[in-house]
């Protein structure tokens, strides 16, 4: 059985940082591309940063390009995303994903490419 795992996640004044963790287990982790996405109360989850199977490749949206970070350790089977210089406006639910890539370098934004998903860890950003 699959299951993504995150945690990390917390009450924060803006501008400092967070460290969310997402454990994997129950598949083949270094063939998956991973995701962090997020979803705020109100709005529709929104694709946030992306890493390929080697980790070679990351991808970023717009709004967290330069704040955050997205790693991943294939021998712990982890994926992780440092969020830095944090604003209010990142305050949201985030959820890790898995994407079976298979030997493929791609890191995605579309969320239909992504076939796992976490429970969602809470982040809050106080003005």
């Amino acid at each position: 059985q699959v299951q993504l795992v995150e945690s990390g996640g917390g009450l924060v004044q803006a501008g400092g940082s967070l460290r969310l963790s997402c454990a994997a287990s129950g598949l083949t982790f270094s063939i998956y591309a991973m995701g962090w996405f997020r979803q705020a109360p109100g709005n529709d989850r929104e694709f946030v940063a992306a890493i390929s199977r080697s980790g070679g490749s990351t991808y970023y949206s717009d709004s967290v390009k330069g704040r955050f970070t997205i790693s991943r350790d294939n021998a712990k089977k982890t994926v992780t995303l440092q969020l830095n210089s944090l604003k209010p406006e990142d305050t949201a639910v985030y959820y890790c994903a898995a994407d079976p890539a298979a030997y493929s370098e791609r890191c995605t934004n579309r969320q239909s490419e992504y076939i796992y998903w976490g429970q969602g860890t809470q982040v809050t950003v106080s003005s």
